[in-house]
Parts: C-alpha cells; structure tokens; sequence
C-alpha cells in the first residue's frame, strides 16, 4: 500500500473512535439536559400552581367577606346613624354595596364565571330589594322605618337569600380548589 494511503488508515485508527465516543458523549448529555430542563419546568410549574392557588383562595376570601359586608343584617346597622331619612339611608346603603363591589372587582380574574356572576347578581339583588322597600315609605320618614322593614323582610322571606346563596357558591369552589388544587 502506498503511504497516502497508509497515513489515511493510521488517522482514521484514531479519528473514528473519538468520532464514536463524540457521539456517545453528545447522547448522553443531550439526555441529561432534557432530563434537568424537565425538572426544572415542573418545579416552576409547581411553584406557580402555589401562588395560582393562593391568588385563587384570597379572591374567594375577599369575595365572601364582601357578600357577608352586604348581608342585610351586617349592612344595615353598620351603616344606619341616628337622624337618617328613609332616602338617607338608602343611598347610604347602595353607595356601601357599589364601593364595596368596586373595591373586589379584581376579584373576577381569580374566580369561576359562575361565581363571579353569582357575586355580581348578589349585589344587584340587594340593591333592588332596598330600593324596593324604600319606594314604599316616605322619602322624607326616619330612616329607622327602613332597617325595621328590611329586618321583617329577611326575616319574614322564604328560602334562602341571595347573600346566602351566594357564600354557600363562594365556599363550595373554595372547597374544590383546596381539594383539587388549580385544576378545580
């Protein structure tokens, strides 16, 4: 054989293997670093399935202690003052509700539409029944002839309301959220 020839072998006797272990090296690297990344991205994942889930549970607490703020029986003497007129307590009464609501409109990014519909219909509701029971006095009466007839009104109403329908929403989603995580 001639010496180019030669050379070429002895080259290729040394090339090939480290041709070989190159590759080797490559796959198992390539493999360790798709199974690092993996990892990497299910701790992240898991980590923003905490905070989602914290985020998700803090909605739902501010959304219940908001429909708790305007239940009737927790609204009402909280907001009535002494020397009120039926139409003074009234708009007292709607402006706490809409204040309040607009204080928690955030909310809705971290909740169900269902609840946030429910939270929403909640307020509308109340402020219709106060409105209600106002157009029935003398604008110009005590404002104590109002909380006396919105007290007879819960009391005497059948079933629950709305306020009450609402928590009871508001804590079963809850429920499934601790339950199932932020899959729920």
């Amino acid at each position: 054989m001639n010496q180019g020839v030669m050379t070429v072998l002895e080259i290729l006797k040394y090339v090939i293997p480290g041709i070989v272990v190159l590759i080797a090296t490559n796959m198992v690297v390539g493999r360790f670093l798709n199974s690092e990344f993996r990892q990497k991205q299910l701790a992240m994942l898991s980590q923003t399935q905490d905070v989602t889930i914290r985020l998700r549970l803090q909605a739902y607490e501010r959304l219940s202690l908001f429909v708790e703020r305007i239940h009737p029986r927790q609204l009402v003497p909280r907001i009535y003052q002494q020397g009120m007129t039926v139409t003074d307590l009234q708009q007292a009464l709607i402006y706490n509700i809409n204040t309040e609501f607009e204080h928690n409109l955030a909310q809705q990014i971290y909740v169900t539409r269902q609840a946030w519909e429910t939270v929403r219909r909640t307020k509308e509701q109340e402020i219709a029944m106060i409105s209600q029971i106002a157009k029935n006095l003398d604008p110009t009466a005590p404002g104590r002839d109002l909380h006396v007839k919105i007290v007879d009104y819960i009391l005497t109403t059948p079933g629950e309301l709305p306020t009450e329908i609402a928590l009871n929403l508001i804590n079963e989603e809850a429920k499934r959220i601790l339950s199932y995580g932020a899959q729920a």
